[in-house]
């Protein structure tokens, strides 16, 4: 199933970290919020009455329905999510595509023996040698992993586990084990969703951080805010405008062995006026907040192959606007190494096709970033 992670269009990479961390939230990170697995496509109760189309691995719920039909196969779902707060969602999304498992197993607060595990693999690796161990005439274990660090830690757990077995007189001889990587692609909330989610565990937090009863990650933060960053103030260039420029523009332009590989991040997604929020003079000369221009690119140059943009002017002679460059540019890509501005290093610019026409509007590209609150004593 595909869990949604965080975006990194709307957080900063400091609060991306902090979001799946335990102990960032008095009621626990990203990764412990029920909620956040709740809210994935249009929330638990919609995408229940259709099974969470399009968030399966298929291939993966195939083989767990051939598992199922197996008499002498025991099918086991094994995940780091803790027992108290997911038991139930989980279960309403395996029974929405009518899976059925021998054993349904999350991760407990104290383990069967008491213990305490540091991790989710330590838990797993526990859980995966109880199973073994209980089902000793088993002589075979598959495990699907997506994570290559835990597919990794399982391989080494197994061939430890088998060695100590195969030194032992015992009736569990060792097992072929085979564990699996399963590549899953990354998904997300829908972006207002996700910045509503994350404002519910900041408000969460809020309420709890100074009750050591009910901080329960035992929490060292104090009450939390979301704030927003501006990066640059621009033309803003739509998804489907800036997949056109880039696709129209600059695939075509990249030399040979450049355009194979995954070297060139493409952006054509602004028109710069101006790095952080624009004062309100230069905001009034390029239109103000919402302004839209119709641009035409007339032509395209790069800079050393790390770099390419696009020359545009607006399709209205008469047309007013403003920009940081002598020159309005679309950044169409770069490699690594190539910031946006070296735009200005370019000498060279080729003409182009003066049909290529896209509107842009005055915005601000900003990410957020959760702090402590320092207006608010602690």
């Amino acid at each position: 199933f595909s869990s949604p992670v965080t975006n990194p269009q709307l957080w900063n990479g400091s609060t991306i970290g902090y979001l799946q961390t335990y102990e960032g939230f008095a009621n626990g990170g990203w990764w412990h919020d029920q909620n956040i697995l709740s809210a994935t496509g249009e929330g638990a109760d919609i995408e229940e009455t259709r099974g969470w189309a399009g968030w399966w691995n298929e291939q993966v719920v195939q083989l767990v329905e051939l598992s199922m039909k197996q008499k002498d196969a025991i099918t086991v779902l094994l995940t780091g999510r803790g027992e108290n707060n997911f038991t139930d969602i989980i279960k309403r999304i395996i029974a929405s595509r009518k899976l059925e498992f021998d054993l349904i197993c999350l991760k407990p607060e104290v383990g069967p023996n008491g213990q305490q595990f540091a991790s989710t693999i330590r838990f797993k690796e526990s859980f995966l040698e109880s199973l073994i161990s209980t089902y000793h005439q088993a002589d075979e274990i598959r495990v699907y992993e997506d994570r290559v660090k835990h597919v990794k830690g399982f391989r080494e757990f197994f061939a430890k586990v088998n060695e100590r077995y195969s030194q032992l007189q015992g009736d569990r001889k060792p097992i072929t084990a085979e564990v699996i990587h399963i590549a899953e692609g990354t998904v997300h909330l829908d972006p207002v969703t996700e910045v509503a989610e994350v404002q519910k565990m900041v408000n969460e937090h809020n309420k709890r951080y100074h009750d050591s009863a009910a901080n329960y990650t035992k929490s060292p933060y104090g009450r939390l805010k979301i704030k927003r960053s501006v990066l640059y103030t621009g033309y803003l260039i739509s998804d489907e405008n800036a997949n056109r420029l880039v696709s129209e523009l600059l695939q075509p332009a990249l030399p040979v062995g450049i355009a194979e590989g995954n070297e060139v991040k493409p952006l054509a997604n602004i028109i710069r006026i101006t790095t952080r929020p624009a004062p309100k003079a230069i905001l009034r000369n390029a239109g103000g907040m919402g302004k839209k221009i119709s641009w035409r690119v007339s032509g395209i140059g790069h800079w050393d192959h790390k770099l390419w943009a696009a020359r545009v002017e607006p399709v209205s002679e008469n047309e007013t606007y403003y920009t940081e460059s002598s020159v309005p540019v679309v950044v169409l890509g770069l490699r690594r190494g190539a910031r946006p501005v070296d735009a200005n290093r370019i000498q060279k610019w080729q003409p182009v096709d003066s049909n290529i026409v896209f509107d842009a509007a005055v915005g601000e590209r900003a990410l957020l970033r959760i702090d402590e609150d320092g207006s608010v004593g602690n």
